[in-house]
């Protein structure tokens, strides 16, 4: 009876072990590619395609022009993450420049470039 209480033990914590161990690891929302609009500058409407990778948990990019695809990237200085909210920093022609994005769905991020021009993002696939 012993060895039968032992093994249905050892059964129950090899379910349990199983279990806990093979959760699904956190989706890396921020990460990949994205097409960002921005529209109402002096300039015009602008696009921009961002790349956004995790390199030692931390999440970094470069900015490309698709109007200028042999234009050097823009590297993206700095990246700030808030739970659905992403703040990015960078230089365009010598002027630092922020852009602040929210997440509005699983495809789609809403915000402002240096808080005067509206800003939205659409993941590329």
């Amino acid at each position: 009876m012993q060895k039968v209480s032992f093994f249905l033990f050892l059964f129950f914590v090899g379910i349990a072990y199983n279990g806990f161990s093979q959760t699904a690891p956190a989706t890396d929302f921020f990460a990949g590619k994205w097409e960002i609009m921005i529209t109402g500058t002096p300039n015009g409407d602008t696009k921009l395609v961002a790349e956004l990778v995790r390199k030692d948990g931390k999440l970094t990019g470069q900015l490309a022009n698709p109007a200028e695809p042999t234009a050097d990237k823009i590297p993206i200085t700095s990246i700030q993450e808030d739970g659905d909210k992403l703040g990015m920093a960078f230089t365009a022609q010598g002027y630092d420049v922020t852009m602040d994005l929210t997440k509005v769905d699983d495809d789609n991020l809403n915000g402002t470039l240096m808080n005067m021009f509206d800003a939205k993002a659409k993941r590329l696939k």
